[in-house]
């Protein structure tokens, strides 16, 4: 197949490190998955959980999703669903009636908790090998590339 502009070598090069970040991501998601399951987790809810707990404060959904940098409505889909289940709780939004502010409950705390207790080994036996320099190194080039496409109006 034969296509009309020609890439760079840095936009060949980050075109391979896109695919393969798909292809990670899919793994990502599998293996978190597989880890947290056995507390009722997915690597979705997990992910809700930890921005959770890692804001200073109660937020909105909408400033969930946005920090996370997810659909709304997606994010409203598990947080329901993470509600029905006792994870989290709603409570008056001071700020604004409709606007819920999402909480996590002693279950959503002690649930959150326990999936970071397995993550702990997990991730040090898959960093084992790379180097810190390396991972740091990948981190920033990730980073810049979030912060261009957050930036930008086009596609």
């Amino acid at each position: 197949m034969e296509y009309k502009g020609k890439r760079t070598a840095a936009g060949e090069a980050l075109t391979g490190l896109i695919l393969d970040l798909f292809r990670l991501d899919s793994l990502l998601v599998t293996a978190g998955d597989r880890l947290v399951g056995p507390l009722g987790l997915t690597s979705a809810r997990w992910q809700i959980l930890g921005a959770m707990a890692s804001a200073e404060r109660a937020q909105p959904v909408a400033w969930l999703a946005r920090d996370m940098g997810a659909n709304r409505q997606n994010v409203q889909r598990i947080i329901n669903d993470l509600h029905k289940e006792g994870f989290v709780a709603f409570e008056p939004n001071p700020h604004h009636r409709r606007a819920q502010l999402v909480v996590l409950t002693q279950k959503g705390k002690q649930t959150f908790d326990a999936a970071m207790r397995v993550q702990a080994p997990w991730i040090n036996g898959l960093s084992d090998g790379l180097s810190v320099k390396d991972i740091q190194v990948f981190r920033r080039v990730i980073i810049a590339l979030r912060q261009k496409l957050e930036s930008s109006e086009s596609p």
